[in-house]
């Protein structure tokens, strides 16, 4: 089991150490291979594109593949599941004409006018979040090779044995962690198989490209080879680190924060850029801030005005188990106020914080909290889809200014929401964006959230840090 697409990405980096000296290019399969990919291209020092590839899905059973389609053309069937599943030609005609369309889309979306990372002469490391049937990795390897690439090699988490077999004889190498014989969907070897979003997929690659051009991972130096990876500012720091131990420059650090009231020891990432006039701090009921891709994807897009992050998880992976402490609202905003008092203290920065589901009400009982002066303990508060009306009575303590977000077709929140702002007596505002779900996975939804984010904290900790 991989707790998720991160994690996996990350023991699947440790198997391709020696590809690092083969300049290989990492290609992720969108959009759950891309969160794992990045991870890969992030410890090899090696530039990250999409390989993009759709599904042949059955008519009457889209979950079921008959085969793939790639870019310029490339394209494989299964003929057995084409008989199996009764597919006449014409319909088989319709759904790749389907699929193509998507693949001009997605191109589009996912590129952003950018051209694909050339692969002539190099290694490409095609990589999937795991692996069915095999036919949509088959069709991204073949695609792979028809764009000059010297060497193919495929690497997945995660893939049946009969489907492993046929693939290590089509690539040139395949690294695959395991190969259960139990074997029905990929998902159910994860804990957390969350979809991923094209915002998401579009912001890793940014995120990416925006450490390249620092002279970050993949970074291609003088002589064409890998960026360095032991530049302090591409790597996690000593997982020992204290909050009190600032790097100078924009470097992103993992760092523990002590709770010393539960007794626990809190997992972080810290990103703060010279300069910054603030840090947002990110706050999510179940546990997973810091590999929300969500999140994350929000946190790249602050950084890049110049704002401090902390994404940190505010339950152990032990206290994650049970789903009653996702809903514990009074210890979660303990421990982001416990947070808060340790960034102030140690990096003497105003604080904001961006919550979301229950990490929203979180975010506003912390907030709701005065610092030993009578001041509000915080500068901004944006909410993400949240649940700001299980904060309850606080609300009505809170002083910071406050930005509800949600999606205009997540009704029930939308409704919430509207209830929690009715009883705020702070600066507020509620942003409905229009046509978006929960999890802002439409096209664009995401953006508007990080747009919207960045314009609240850059005008509330500019003018709360003087600057």
């Amino acid at each position: 089991m991989f707790t998720d697409r991160t994690e996996a990405g990350r023991l699947l980096a440790a198997q391709l150490e020696h590809l690092r000296g083969e300049r290989p290019v990492v290609l992720g399969l969108p959009r759950g291979g891309v969160p794992v990919a990045y991870e890969v291209a992030r410890a090899l020092g090696a530039p990250l594109d999409v390989i993009l590839v759709r599904k042949l899905g059955v008519p009457t059973h889209r979950e079921l593949g008959f085969g793939a389609i790639g870019e310029d053309g490339v394209r494989i069937v299964h003929e057995h599941i084409v008989r199996m599943g009764r597919v006449d030609p014409a319909s088989l005609a319709a759904v790749e004409r389907t699929e193509e369309a998507e693949l001009r889309r997605q191109a589009d979306r996912f590129r952003r006018g950018r051209p694909r990372v050339e692969l002539t002469g190099r290694t490409a490391v095609v990589v999937d979040d795991g692996v069915a049937t095999g036919a949509t990795a088959s069709v991204a390897c073949r695609v792979a090779k028809e764009h000059g690439a010297r060497r193919v090699v495929l690497a997945v988490p995660v893939a049946p044995p009969d489907a492993a077999a046929e693939l290590r004889a089509e690539v040139d190498e395949l690294v695959c962690l395991s190969t259960p014989a139990a074997f029905f969907a990929v998902g159910e070897w994860y804990e957390d198989f969350s979809q991923t979003s094209d915002g998401e997929v579009v912001e890793l690659l940014a995120q990416h490209t925006e450490a390249t051009s620092q002279g970050g991972p993949g970074t291609p130096g003088s002589s064409g080879q890998p960026g360095n990876p032991g530049n302090p500012g591409d790597n996690p720091g000593n997982p020992g680190d204290r909050i009190g131990n600032p790097a100078p420059g924009p470097v992103v650090r993992e760092i523990e924060i002590p709770v010393p009231s539960d007794g626990v020891h809190l997992t972080g990432d810290l990103h703060l850029p010279s300069g910054a006039p603030g840090v947002v701090a990110f706050a999510h009921g179940s546990g997973s801030s810091r590999r929300s891709p969500r999140n994350r994807a929000v946190a790249a897009a602050l950084n890049r005005a110049g704002l401090g992050t902390l994404l940190f998880d505010l339950l152990t992976p032990a206290e994650e188990l049970d789903r009653a402490n996702v809903f514990d609202v009074q210890t979660l905003a303990r421990r982001l106020a416990e947070a808060t008092r340790l960034l102030r203290r140690q990096h003497r920065l105003p604080v904001a914080y961006f919550g979301a589901s229950t990490g929203a009400a979180a975010a506003l009982w912390a907030a709701s909290e005065r610092d030993p002066e009578g001041r509000p303990g915080v500068a901004a508060v944006v909410s993400r889809g949240g649940r700001p009306d299980l904060a309850g009575d606080r609300l009505r303590d809170v002083r910071a200014p406050t930005l509800l977000i949600v999606g205009g077709a997540d009704e029930t929140v939308v409704d919430l929401n509207r209830q929690a702002q009715s009883r705020l007596r702070c600066e507020n505002r509620l942003e409905v964006v229009p046509g978006a779900t929960h999890l802002f996975e439409e096209p664009g939804a995401l953006d508007a959230v990080c747009d919207l984010a960045r314009d609240w904290f850059l005008g509330h900790l500019g003018a709360h840090s003087g600057k």
